[in-house]
């Protein structure tokens, strides 16, 4: 069965694999995986929470053979008109959003990418046409050419590792969306993610910009401040 990660372990978000039918195993005795403990919230740094909460992420995307994330109808109509929206090319287990800019861009929405020039270079969003050719970054994910002209998003999707419901964000901790949030800060920030990366609360530093909302498979969170009040239609 291989060994069990001892983080997850102690904190109860490791789930046995497929074992019907093996002796000494029920089907009864199969558990779910869940979010981190309480002790892994109160008691760890953003580090470790990153690591346990991408463990729970990683066993619940492979749990599953398809699995994706409608666009809601509320974006189509906060993107109007003609809103400039910065996506991302997924990385490892992240929900996929590059299906929802071509549909943005069928609406008369403009779209941007992240692009990073190099490790220590803070992150710029650049325009995009879906179906563009896309080249290397440094941290091994995919952005447009360094040659497409800067963009100023009026939307930012932003990929998470970890969220709360005061719109506190635990993203990769290289700093780049902090960074971008404050360069556009009247962008409305939108994060995507699977719901079993949220947690009760994650350790908010000052320079911390909150979320609007949090797109899921099973809800759209609204966060208490949220600037898209009034903007959404259910």
């Amino acid at each position: 069965m291989g060994a069990v990660p001892a983080q997850a372990l102690a904190c109860r978000i490791w789930s046995p694999p497929d074992v019907y039918g093996v002796r000494g195993y029920s089907g009864k005795r199969l558990r779910r995986v869940r979010q981190p403990c309480p002790f892994l919230r109160r008691h760890m740094n953003k580090s470790d929470l990153r690591k346990a909460i991408r463990i729970t992420r990683k066993m619940f995307v492979n749990k599953r053979f398809s699995l994706d994330i409608s666009l809601p109808d509320w974006l189509i109509v906060a993107a109007q008109p003609a809103a400039c929206v910065a996506g991302y090319v997924t990385n490892g287990q992240e929900p996929d959003v590059l299906p929802w800019l071509a549909i943005l861009a069928e609406t008369g929405s403009s779209l941007a990418l992240p692009h990073i020039a190099a490790r220590t270079d803070p992150m710029a969003f650049r325009s995009w046409h879906h179906g563009a050719r896309l080249h290397p970054a440094p941290f091994g994910f995919s952005q447009p050419s360094a040659q497409s002209p800067a963009a100023r998003p009026d939307i930012i999707l932003t990929p998470l590792v970890g969220f709360d419901r005061s719109g506190n964000r635990l993203g990769q901790g290289a700093g780049h969306y902090d960074r971008a949030f404050s360069t556009f800060p009247n962008a409305l920030r939108i994060g995507i993610a699977w719901s079993v990366q949220a947690i009760d609360a994650i350790p908010a530093d000052p320079w911390d910009m909150p979320l609007d909302a949090v797109i899921t498979e099973s809800e759209t969170i609204t966060m208490p401040n949220s600037r898209l009040t009034g903007k959404m239609s259910q």
